[in-house]
């Protein structure tokens, strides 16, 4: 942890600097891990609100801002964005010069208008930059349906309009999920290959996956890494959640051998594809770690040739309606994708620093062919993630996919570039120090800007999470307590010396609880780690659901937590992502590794010790209940583990792929970055062989764990 030394080193905010930071939402202060009180510095504060557009170089500068916050609210005439709940009334403040009529209509999503109805709410005008403004009250009556709306207000010269978004109360899981509970399969699909696979997994093998899970296993849904959208060319960034783009497809993910139009490739041109897949799929079968840059560069150039086929009128015209519904954010992202590949390795021209800048407009038209080409991959990667859902469901999945929304993006890639305006610059999201990152972490992923995303009405938010529930039965929100403060990082600081920064949670959950109900999908959130109980309490009362990890669920003494107290509203897992498999942390080989990156501040032997302690109370607790003979294997105390969270009354459980087949390498080893190979490591057991899909249900622990949890279920 910090020493109090350097926490006494930070500069204090003055009086006026904490009052715009309150006004902002900007935290002065926060509560340590320890649960100290512990002051955040002013640079970091100032640093924070001039990400935000706000002045606070200077006492006096702050002072202004205050009253500059206060006139913008008073100088538009119409909130940007209104958020309610369903059933619920509103009242939305209209500004218009001092005196001046106006007419206000609620114009309704799928048509109709309402006018809106004037209260009596006096209050008395302001002055702003010489001129007075009054301000009316209206009425959202409460009947107004779940939507997106426009509130229009008509004063003589002037017409303003904002949204006013109406969200359900509250997420309601199907009865018959809750009749009978779902379980599925967690896995990383770059690591879980197939036979077809091009040196990584890919939607081919999600969909052979999803009907493999159900019908060999019983399983209800498979929960993926997110599959979000990667840089266009070599090298790749490893990490899965830190893609270039939220709002579209990793197009490594794509089956070249499912498109249709492949089967119409002229015999030359389908001699270079099958050798272009040739030496991918040789990697197939080695332990090796996995190399997206040459599976990506072998795909990339088979892509190419299918592109060239001739589509038929029908094809052709669903690729246009595509391109039609995707709308300025597909062409904005493939226009950076060209621009990108074009770029390779050299600085980019400050002239296409911006989306909307006309040298950007003129390199769209220049390059219109490569820009069409890359718009078609996302066409082709939203077809096949679409069949494999469809393929899920078919196979009598009662959920299907469940797929990943990650916390950020890259800051140098596609949504940074078209989302600059509403992204907060120069600040990195993370999280302040805790037990296992002492000095905070720096995930380096530009925030949303809270005052500039109202401001857009939350539209670009509203994309993301389209983007992410639609081809899915469910979704998990990574660190869903974003949706409620970050930890900002200023750039060039430690990632100890931030400020919390909070958003309106009730705007952003309950968009998210509207577009996840329009899809028909469940949403879990990932609220691990130090989490207010209040943040729970309202995102159980919006029907979302939480995470339950058997290693972190302890009791008030440190033993592992019985199986009847874990939460109802979960999905529960006896590991995750971030921890190693199951194998690896009974053998205490998680230890030896940090030890060996230098991440272990304790002494070694000590935590070894803690470590075994862990296990050796798992290991009483399953005894206790009969789940586990007394001369086990690992396997039995993996198959016992989850006899515990199939044993807790949560809604959902999620079976990790690797503790199915005995995997004992992690994939991802938090505070690492080359020390380590994150999101490399592809699928093997518990002796180090590859374990493809092809046989993935044939593997004797695989069918052993399956047995284990169908006599669970009866």
């Amino acid at each position: 942890m910090l020493m109090s030394g350097e926490i006494a080193l930070r500069e204090a905010p003055s009086e006026a600097l904490a009052r715009l930071a309150r006004a902002c939402g900007v935290a002065v202060e926060y509560y340590a891990i320890d649960g100290s009180l512990t002051p955040c510095s002013a640079p970091a504060i100032r640093a924070a609100l001039t990400a935000m557009g706000v002045d606070a170089s200077s006492d006096e500068a702050c002072e202004r801002s205050l009253v500059a916050l206060e006139d913008a609210i008073w100088l538009r005439t119409v909130p940007p964005v209104t958020v309610l709940r369903e059933g619920r009334e509103a009242e939305v403040p209209v500004h218009v010069p001092h005196g001046a009529p106006v007419e206000v209509t609620l114009r309704l999503e799928h048509g109709g208008a309402r006018p809106a109805h004037q209260l009596n709410r006096p209050v008395p005008p302001r002055e702003v930059g010489g001129a007075l403004i009054g301000r009316a009250t209206f009425a959202i009556p409460a009947d107004v349906p779940l939507g997106w709306h426009v509130i229009e207000a008509v004063t003589p010269g002037r017409r303003a309009r904002g949204y006013v978004v109406v969200t359900p109360e509250r997420l309601t899981v199907p009865e018959s999920i809750r009749a009978v509970r779902p379980w599925g399969f967690m896995t990383q699909l770059y690591s879980l290959r197939s036979s077809r696979s091009w040196g990584v997994g890919d939607l081919g093998d999600l969909s052979e996956l999803c009907s493999l899970a159900k019908i060999r296993a019983g399983a209800d849904f498979v929960l993926v890494n997110p599959l979000h959208a990667h840089e266009p060319v070599p090298p790749l960034s490893p990490s899965p959640y830190l893609p270039t783009s939220r709002r579209f497809l990793a197009p490594m993910y794509i089956r070249v051998e499912d498109i249709p139009e492949v089967a119409y490739v002229p015999s030359q041109q389908r001699a270079v594809i099958e050798w272009e897949a040739e030496r991918p799929r040789r990697a197939n079968a080695t332990p090796d770690l996995l190399d997206r840059d040459a599976s990506w560069r072998a795909k990339m150039a088979a892509l190419e040739q299918v592109y060239m086929v001739e589509r038929t009128d029908g094809r052709e015209a669903q690729f246009e309606a595509f391109c039609q519904r995707e709308g300025r954010a597909l062409e904005d992202f493939a226009t950076w994708c060209a621009i990108a590949e074009a770029h390779r390795d050299m600085e980019w021209p400050v002239e296409l620093a911006s989306p909307s800048s006309p040298a950007v407009a003129r390199w769209r038209e220049e390059h219109c062919e490569r820009v069409r080409f890359f718009s078609w991959l996302q066409w082709v990667a939203d077809e096949q993630l679409a069949r494999a859902q469809l393929a899920a469901r078919v196979a009598g999945m009662r959920i299907g996919i469940m797929t990943d929304l990650a916390v950020g993006v890259h800051p140098q890639g596609a949504d940074a570039w078209a989302l600059q305006r509403v992204l907060a610059s120069g600040i990195g999201v993370g999280a302040p120090p805790d037990m296992y990152n002492q000095q905070g972490q720096n995930w380096s992923q530009p925030p949303w800007q809270p005052r500039a995303l109202e401001a857009a009405g939350y539209v670009p938010y509203r994309d993301v999470v389209r983007a992410a529930v639609k081809h899915a039965g469910a979704v998990r929100i990574d660190h869903i307590l974003g949706l409620f403060r970050q930890w900002w990082v200023p750039e060039g600081m430690e990632a100890w010396d931030g400020t919390y920064v909070s958003f309106d949670h009730e705007a952003l959950v309950g968009i998210l609880v509207l577009e996840a109900h329009r899809a028909g999908a469940i949403v879990i959130g990932e609220d691990l780690g130090t989490v207010e109980p209040w943040v729970r309490d309202c995102l159980a009362s919006r029907g979302i659901l939480g995470t339950s990890v058997m290693w972190f669920e302890r009791d008030h003494d440190g033993a592992p937590l019985p199986p009847e107290r874990y939460r109802e509203d979960v999905l529960a897992t006896v590991t995750t992502h971030d921890l190693p498999p199951t194998a690896a942390y009974l053998a205490g080989e998680h230890v030896n590794l940090r030890e060996e990156l230098g991440l272990l501040v304790e002494d070694a032997e000590t935590v070894r010790e803690q470590a075994r302690a862990e296990v050796s109370r798992l290991v009483s607790l399953l005894r206790e209940r009969d789940w586990l003979i007394e001369d086990h294997l690992e396997e039995d105390v993996i198959a016992a583990a989850h006899r515990l969270v199939l044993e807790t009354p949560a809604w959902l459980v999620g079976v990790a792929v690797t503790d199915a087949v005995g995997e004992r390498r992690t994939q991802n080893q938090p505070g690492t970055h080359l020390e380590y190979p994150n999101w490399q490591v592809p699928l093997c057991d518990g002796n180090g062989v590859p374990v493809l899909l092809d046989g993935l249900f044939e593997h004797p622990r695989m069918q052993r764990l399956v047995a284990a949890i169908r006599a669970v279920r009866g």
